[in-house]
């Protein structure tokens, strides 16, 4: 069945704001999980909505291993988001990818500790499946977005997410390598692994700023890094815009909207009504 798009877009470090929303209008978003990042910009962009909230808030006062996943997810659920676009920096584990250049992720390495990674708790255990864990509808689009904005993009990238804030030692980066990891960030798990419990189609643009440590002799330069994400805001705003422009007028269904069919093994007797409650929004279609 077709239906409207709503689309999330969250912006990474040096993406604190998009332009070209019209009536826009910052609303602050209540959810069980506590406080997201920020208010969630809402308005549209021709006649599709967007909604959109900087994962480290405007002016980025909140840490990577201090982020709220499970707020910010359940917020943009709760925003009527159907679909969610995330921009992240990341650091390059491949001379092929060079500090510029967009990577469209495909794959993940979770190598953070102690972040909430899951809305389902004891009381409601669920378990998605992760093998595929981004939207490869929305990356292909994503991919052509930054093509026709002008960037350079490759595809198919494996993203590692350590979890920082410090940023990794010259062993960690060559094992990481040889792990098969082409890119390396701090945020975008458990944001990925959240958005699929919350059936929404995610797909990830990484912005290259700078080679990871691997290199001999060199290391992670933040004023090199913030340079970077200056000059790679300007090309990812303009990608959104242009995969906004090319979205199809209507959304055909994706698979992933119903990723918690049959995923949810605790029996209806079983169910705990608080941990329900807190689901309203993320599993309300099990619910209805």
């Amino acid at each position: 069945m077709a239906s409207e798009w709503c689309i999330g877009i969250i912006g990474g470090s040096g993406l604190y704001a998009m332009s070209g929303i019209e009536d826009a209008q910052w609303i602050a978003i209540e959810t069980p999980w506590g406080d997201p990042s920020d208010e969630v910009l809402c308005g549209r962009i021709g006649d599709v909505k967007v909604r959109f909230l900087p994962r480290h808030g405007r002016g980025h006062p909140v840490s990577p291993s201090e982020l709220n996943a499970r707020a910010n997810i359940d917020a943009l659920k709760r925003a009527g988001c159907t679909d969610i676009l995330a921009i992240s920096a990341v650091g390059s584990l491949r001379e092929e990818l060079e500090p510029g250049r967009f990577a469209i992720v495909e794959q993940f390495i979770d190598r953070t500790k102690g972040r909430p990674s899951t809305f389902f708790t004891s009381g409601f255990v669920t378990h998605v499946s992760m093998a595929d864990p981004v939207c490869p509808r929305l990356s292909e689009m994503a991919a052509n977005a930054v093509a026709a904005a002008g960037g350079k993009v490759a595809v198919g990238a494996t993203y590692l997410a350590m979890e920082g804030p410090q940023f990794s030692t010259r062993a960690e980066s060559r094992m990481y390598r040889q792990w098969g990891a082409d890119v390396i960030g701090m945020t975008a798990m458990p944001e990925a692994k959240l958005a699929r419990e919350a059936e929404l189609p995610y797909a990830l643009v990484g912005m290259v700023t700078d080679y990871d440590c691997w290199r001999d002799g060199e290391a992670v330069d933040v004023a090199e890094v913030v340079t970077q994400m200056q000059a790679n805001s300007q090309l990812a705003r303009d990608a959104v815009m242009q995969f906004i422009a090319a979205l199809p007028e209507a959304r055909a269904a994706s698979p992933i909207d119903t990723a918690l069919d049959d995923a949810v093994i605790t029996a209806p007797d079983e169910h705990d009504p608080a941990v329900m409650a807190r689901l309203d929004a993320v599993a309300r279609r099990l619910f209805d």
